[in-house]
């Protein structure tokens, strides 16, 4: 019996840093070794802690400061100064290197203004232990601390932003693990051998059987099949391939076998193009700065100026004790604890909230971007629509006379003795496409048992590729395809399909008898959570735009029933991306939301990339943001959460900062005229105080809910947008 799943004959229209310091330098950052460097922070972390105990608990400061007296036991002064040469050298080597990079690229930031206090507290510390200074400069706990809260901040960090960069595999997997090679021109199952793709040749001649991947680019050169290449070019429907039709790599042959001539290997490959665009956009997005490291730029400044004035002044006050303890004290609490986690616990935090949202933060540059997006570009397949096509439109040939008279009743609607009911067409098409795996006819059935009709048993199923499937139904012949049906029967399209084809939708003509009793739609289905999404955005004055490798009449179609500002229809893979730098180009900013492999390149290039969850591996790791549903409402829960974030980012920065510029000119001596100098362990415990102000801020934002059905309208109408 010939396979049911057969055609349809439908016509589609359609740079890197050492592991141990690679977290610092962010103008630097790649997506490679986040894991690595995670579990190295989480590491030294945890050392440095248990480290930093004694190194607290035996510093005279520390005691004097608490109140209490170190015992008087031979060798316990020398417990903070050797575990904290210990934790300077280890714990600290990260923010050195750091430092390192930083002078290196004349761009000083966080690792150097942290640098700078552990050294300060480091020498000042040792001075003190070795009595060449005034012992009240024993800043061992004060050292210990630093080093722990910025590890700990930065191993936050480092989680947040961890991504394991899939794309560059998620690509190679589209490719199969095996190839078919023919030999020679003869039998293939005589003289066909098994081979990895790498071994393909220009030249070389391969077979695709029915459900297998293309191995490499190449020309048919026998066989007819439909061809899913969703995953390449977005497009939902299969797309008819025959001799001499060109075929891409990772698209699959869905029905028929085929025999394809090699014409591209390696990096000349479709698939090795999308990888570089995809390598290209992510470097590119990934020089970004941080607003915390430009705030710790400024710090430096702050407290180096500080410093050196601190010293000259005091100095020439005839004071030089007093500018040596001021100077150090100054640059010891110019690096506020806080400053380290002023970012880090807000997107640790956002992270952990969108997540139960349904809404998963790869990146943190994204999540501070999305604020700021005016253009949000929505790939159609697979986002604003299911994918899969649904049966839209049924239409019966009620003018056929001939036809009516020859058609008995099958449905509890075809009362009229003259006529059938579009149950009755849709029943039909049920029956031949009942065992079918083909996307059309599995719609169809659906569609079917959808409506609860009663499917007559089909027997002798036959197909003729490009022109449809034919079956026996209740002793009559049933044929459903498309319009190379139509011609071999020599009948003319039902009147309504005109209407239904300039919407974009496939249509599927149903004869009984050689006579045309039928004719069915089938189109890819808005999702509902589109239109709430589109209106939301629309109320926070956010364009709305949809691209989309479709013909431009599905396109338009989509758009016009959403209500969406602008189309891209027609565009190649290569070009999406493109038409995201145009948007950019125009200024404005830019989120892409998608799903498949065809998208990963615009998701990497856009200002805020948003995957589809449901999507491909590749369109994830390109993405910033993961949408962990499909639902494409949660674009708005991530405009809050950014929103949201944001504020409490710039306030922890401002606290952070704030009292630096306090602390320090108080430590300084500025009101030393009046008789008030900030005492030094008073200024190191009001770091201590900053760090857990900052903290409980952050906590703040778990009171956000951000699931998507979570009055998506109200939020939108309540947070008017500002531009």
């Amino acid at each position: 019996m010939t396979r049911p799943d057969a055609d349809h004959g439908t016509d589609g229209s359609t740079a890197h840093l050492k592991p141990d310091h690679a977290a610092m330098n962010h103008g630097a950052m790649n997506h490679t070794g986040h894991g690595d460097h995670v579990g190295q922070f989480r590491r030294l972390f945890w050392t440095m802690l248990v480290i930093a105990v004694p190194v607290v608990g035996f510093s005279h400061m520390f005691g004097a400061l608490v109140g209490y007296a170190l015992p008087d036991i031979a060798g316990v002064t020398w417990i903070s100064p050797v575990l904290g040469t210990v934790m300077y050298v280890w714990g600290g080597r990260p923010f050195l290197t750091g430092a390192v990079s930083e002078l290196k690229a004349r761009k000083p930031g966080m690792m150097l203004l942290i640098a700078l206090a552990i050294t300060v507290a480091f020498l000042a510390s040792w001075g003190a232990s070795l009595g060449l200074i005034d012992a009240e400069l024993d800043f061992w706990w004060e050292l210990a601390l630093l080093i722990v809260i910025m590890l700990l901040g930065h191993w936050i960090e480092m989680r947040s932003l961890a991504q394991t960069s899939t794309a560059l595999e998620s690509l190679a997997a589209l490719l199969p693990d095996e190839a078919e090679r023919v030999e020679d021109d003869g039998l293939v199952s005589e003289h066909s051998v098994v081979v990895s793709p790498s071994d393909l040749v220009l030249g070389d001649l391969v077979v695709v059987r029915p459900g297998g991947r293309v191995p490499a680019d190449g020309q048919v050169t026998e066989g007819t099949s439909d061809v899913d290449e969703s995953m390449i070019t977005g497009e939902s429907r299969p797309v008819r391939r025959s001799r001499g039709d060109q075929v891409v790599a990772g698209t699959v042959a869905t029905d028929s076998a085929l025999r394809v001539r090699v014409s591209a290997v390696g990096d000349d490959t479709a698939l090795a193009g999308i990888q570089r665009l995809v390598t290209e956009a992510q470097n590119s997005s990934s020089r970004a700065q941080r607003i915390a490291d430009r705030a710790a730029g400024w710090l430096f400044w702050f407290a180096l100026g500080a410093g050196v004035v601190t010293a000259i002044v005091w100095t020439l006050l005839g004071q030089p004790q007093d500018a040596v303890v001021r100077t150090i004290t100054v640059l010891v609490i110019a690096c506020p604890h806080a400053l380290g986690l002023a970012i880090p616990l807000v997107v640790s935090i956002a992270t952990e909230r969108a997540a139960k949202g349904g809404v998963l933060i790869k990146d943190r540059l994204a999540l501070e971007s999305m604020r700021q997006v005016t253009s949000v570009l929505f790939d159609k397949t697979g986002t604003l629509t299911k994918g899969e096509p649904t049966v839209s439109h049924v239409a019966v040939a009620s003018s056929h006379a001939d036809a009516a008279a020859r058609v008995p009743q099958v449905g509890a609607a075809s009362a009229d003795a003259n006529l059938f009911s579009s149950d009755d067409v849709l029943a039909w098409a049920a029956s031949v496409e009942g065992d079918s795996e083909h996307p059309l006819a599995r719609a169809i059935v659906n569609s079917a048992r959808a409506h609860a009709l009663t499917v007559p048993r089909a027997s002798d199923f036959q197909t003729a590729a490009a022109v449809g499937v034919t079956a026996l139904v209740d002793g009559h012949s049933v044929s459903v395809g498309g319009p190379n049906m139509l011609d071999e029967y020599k009948a003319a399209p039902l009147a309504e399909t005109v209407a239904w084809q300039s919407q974009g939708a496939i249509i599927l003509h149903v004869l009984r008898d050689g006579i045309v009793v039928g004719a069915i739609g089938l189109a890819d289905e808005i999702r509902e959570e589109s239109r709430q999404a589109v209106d939301a955005l629309h109320r926070q004055g956010i364009e709305v735009v949809m691209i989309t490798g479709d013909a431009q009449a599905v396109a338009q179609s989509v758009a016009t029933e959403l209500g969406i500002d602008r189309v891209f229809a027609g565009v190649h893979p290569e070009d999406k991306a493109r038409k995201v730098a145009e948007l950019q180009r125009e200024g404005r900013r830019v989120a892409m939301v998608g799903d498949g492999v065809n998208d990963a390149p615009a998701l990497a290039q856009a200002d805020v990339g948003i995957a589809i969850g449901a999507g491909t591996d590749v369109a994830i790791a390109s993405a910033g943001v993961i949408l962990a549903s499909d639902d494409p409402r949660s674009v708005l829960s991530v405009i809050e959460l950014s929103q949201a974030s944001y504020r409490k980012m710039r306030q922890n920065l401002w606290w952070a900062a704030g009292y630096n510029l306090l602390s320090v000119p108080l430590a300084a001596g500025a009101l030393a005229p009046i008789g008030f100098v900030l005492p030094m362990e008073i200024g190191a415990l009001l770091m201590s105080v900053s760090t857990v102000v900052v903290a409980l801020n952050a906590q703040l934002l778990r009171r956000l809910d951000l699931r998507p059905e979570a009055s998506v309208r109200e939020r939108a109408a309540s947070q008017p947008r500002t531009r």
